[in-house]
């Protein structure tokens, strides 16, 4: 199973992509978090502390492994073709949560000369995490699927898409549904988060319907949560919060789904 969940930043979409693949873990599935996001922080969210979540050195920032992998022996001219299995290997993290976590960072270019290589390893170790390896997947992704080709998108088996009750999180989430189903994207589905009174809900019904979204569920706002990564921890300790009771219940939502999908 291999999901992948935007949103406009500041929407909580991270915490949904770490509780999803908290909640696959717990239930004894070999799990791998990708954090595709410009700003990485999913590694505190799968319960690393701060000092060592910092030491994660993203894989676009790797250099020396960048060059390993793309260079040849003529300037300017580097390799399309190369294997990845062991930056899976060497490179993710394991972390307290029980989920193995990868960090693939952003491909920057300012005063950096071309970035041709870089980003040539990130998509190539992302088609092969989503093509051939057979655990189950979880996806942060950036406020788009900039980092997913058409190829690679239509082996992704669910776009999460993750938005408050705020209209700019809805249009947004709206545009990312379009670009997910023109990338072939098997199913793309809208969770509303930090929904926190009937009014709210309302509101993104009322846009799902006009807008051809297909909801998923609610998660509600939670003071837990909230209090949690104002102290720099996770939230997903707090287990019986009622906002990780709802996510975790996402994560059995789309279980189920797959199972009567292969069935």
């Amino acid at each position: 199973m291999k999901i992948a969940v935007s949103g406009k930043g500041g929407v909580g979409k991270t915490l949904v992509a770490g509780g999803l693949a908290y909640s696959f873990a717990n239930r004894g599935l070999k799990t791998l978090a990708i954090d595709a996001d410009p700003s990485p922080n999913l590694a505190l969210t799968l319960g690393l502390p701060l000092d060592e979540a910092r030491k994660i050195l993203p894989i676009s920032e790797n250099r020396k492994l960048i060059e390993s992998k793309t260079s040849t022996q003529y300037s300017g001219v580097y390799r399309l073709t190369f294997s990845v299995e062991d930056i899976i290997r060497d490179f993710s993290v394991n972390t307290p949560l029980g989920v193995r976590l990868i960090v693939m960072g952003t491909v920057r270019s300012v005063g950096s000369g071309c970035t041709c290589p870089a980003n040539s390893v990130i998509r190539s170790l992302l088609r092969h995490l989503i093509m051939e390896q057979s655990e189950v997947a979880v996806m942060d992704m950036e406020a788009g699927i900039e980092h997913l080709g058409r190829g690679t998108a239509q082996h992704v088996d669910t776009m999460l898409v993750v938005a408050d009750a705020n209209m700019k999180a809805l249009e947004i989430a709206r545009h990312i549904n379009d670009l997910a189903t023109e990338a072939g994207m098997k199913k793309t589905l809208l969770v509303g988060n930090k929904i926190a009174s009937e009014n709210q809900e309302a509101t993104v019904r009322r846009f799902a319907e006009r807008n051809g979204l297909t909801i998923l569920n609610f998660v509600p706002f939670d003071e837990k949560i909230v209090e949690a990564e104002m102290l720099g921890e996770t939230p997903l300790r707090y287990k019986e919060s009622k906002g990780v009771r709802a996510i975790r219940d996402l994560s059995e939502k789309l279980i189920i789904d797959d199972n009567k999908h292969f069935s």
